[in-house]
């Protein structure tokens, strides 16, 4: 009975979000018209977020045209983003490509040197990273530093995109999916974030388990009616599963392979030079400051953990990283820099502490990750991958905004337990002396993270889909 009442109000919460959906779609040329006059009566965020934007891609009137705007909203996002870009790029040569990141500045795109491609947007670093919707404290900085004018603004870019028969793929959740159905153009949308594997698998007695099990899935209603749009020509799944559970609500979802596993490599020759260590890998997360203090809780826990054997901690940072910020914090607990000791494996520095070896190294992530033997990681896609690499690891989630205690379960749970979560530090060291030291251990939860990450080979897969489907 309770069920059923549970049932009635989601169908109604549907009704709803139908009704609020198609509203917004009429109201959006009333709202061209009156932001012009919101943007003059907030004019020191309006011209603080003019300092943050790509000034040329906001030119609606310039003489190119470019047919082809992808949507993300997300580092793990930005970087399938930039796959399929690199793709369509070579296979289609007279493409016009535009990205709109929501989140972020998007320098994963930097590396794009065609003159077909372009960043477009109103883009800035927010003071919660993205990941206001965790937190109320966040969610009224990003109201500070322009996040609604910011958004407000790239809506409108996305909407003047139907005048210039433009095509969109949307990579993310809700708001790259409502951004394309809103612009009336035909869209492709890939949906990274959410799996149902997070409420079908473990214990499953959260309330959030039982709505998902009410629903049938992890996409909410609104997203579902989106999702059902003619104008939609591609809906691609990160796994099997959540695309099953879609189909059975008439919803044509694919898995075509999932394209995070495209972006590291499987094996490295080099790790031929430190292959007589023991070798664990270090991920503390791109979003800054957040990533300083995981790093300084790993750190904190290792230097009370004691091995037989010489242990190599690797340490790929991201591209934003402030190396000296870094570096302060191994100081802090007594590494110290080698000046003479080089593991050649592009490292770009070496620190030592009796029998560990911290090495360093910016953009590395992709050649290191297939190098240890287990994970320290409070990360989102790269405990991801890893876990499809066949890497156990063990996260200790902190205050946020990303890596929270929630967050951390859902990542156990999506992954099967390839990763698990620690309470405390004299837990971490316990399970982290297991997972080195006995190999049937490792292999066994590692396992089944290969399964749920599945193989290599998605993007190539979705690019096809997407030529076919949508550009043709």
């Amino acid at each position: 009975m309770r069920y059923n009442k549970r049932y009635s109000k989601l169908n109604v919460l549907e009704r709803i979000t139908k009704r609020f959906v198609l509203l917004l779609a009429k109201a959006a040329p009333r709202f061209e018209l009156g932001i012009k006059d919101l943007q003059s009566s907030a004019l020191p965020l309006g011209h603080a977020a003019e300092k943050d934007s790509i000034n040329p891609s906001n030119d609606l009137n310039s003489k190119v045209t470019h047919s082809l705007l992808f949507i993300c909203n997300g580092h793990g996002e930005d970087i399938i983003s930039l796959e399929i870009i690199n793709r369509l790029l070579k296979k289609i040569k007279n493409q016009n490509i535009e990205v709109l990141p929501l989140v972020g500045n998007g320098d994963v795109f930097n590396s794009i040197k065609s003159k077909n491609f372009r960043k477009i947007g109103y883009l800035k670093e927010l003071p919660s990273g993205g990941f206001s919707n965790q937190s109320l404290k966040g969610f009224v900085l990003d109201l500070f530093a322009g996040f609604l004018i910011d958004n407000l603004r790239n809506f409108l870019l996305v909407k003047q995109k139907s005048k210039h028969n433009c095509k969109i793929i949307a990579i993310g959740d809700f708001l790259p999916l409502l951004y394309a159905w809103c612009s009336e153009c035909e869209f492709s949308f890939i949906g990274t974030p959410k799996s149902d594997h997070t409420w079908s698998s473990g214990p499953g007695w959260d309330l959030s388990d039982f709505y998902h099990k009410l629903k049938g899935s992890e996409w909410d209603p609104w997203e579902m009616f989106l999702m059902k749009s003619p104008r939609c020509k591609n809906l691609i799944m990160r796994d099997k599963i959540t695309a099953n559970n879609l189909n059975r609500k008439n919803i044509d979802a694919k898995y075509l392979g999932n394209p995070m596993m495209d972006f590291v490599n499987a094996r490295n020759e080099k790790i031929s030079n430190i292959i007589s260590f023991k070798r664990i890998i270090l991920l503390v997360g791109s979003r800054y400051p957040e990533a300083l203090k995981n790093l300084d809780n790993f750190l904190n826990c290792l230097q009370d953990f004691d091995l037989s054997k010489d242990l190599v901690i690797l340490l790929p940072l991201s591209i934003n990283a402030n190396v000296i910020q870094i570096q302060s914090y191994l100081n802090k607990y007594g590494f110290i820099k080698q000046s003479k000791l080089n593991f050649l494996i592009d490292e770009d520095s070496v620190w030592k502490k009796k029998d560990q070896y911290v090495v360093i190294g910016k953009g590395k992530f992709k050649s290191w990750a297939n190098m240890a033997e287990a994970g320290l990681s409070n990360a989102g896609t790269a405990t991801e991958q890893i876990a499809g690499l066949g890497i156990p690891s063990l996260s200790l989630p902190g205050s946020g905004p990303q890596f929270t205690k929630s967050f951390a379960k859902r990542q156990s749970r999506l992954l099967g337990g390839s990763v698990l979560v620690c309470k405390n530090k004299k837990i971490l060291l316990k399970r982290l002396s297991l997972l080195l030291n006995t190999k049937v251990d490792r292999l066994e939860q590692a396992k089944i993270g290969k399964k749920r990450m599945g193989e290599s080979g998605g993007s190539k897969k979705i690019v096809d889909a997407i030529n076919l489907n949508l550009l043709s």
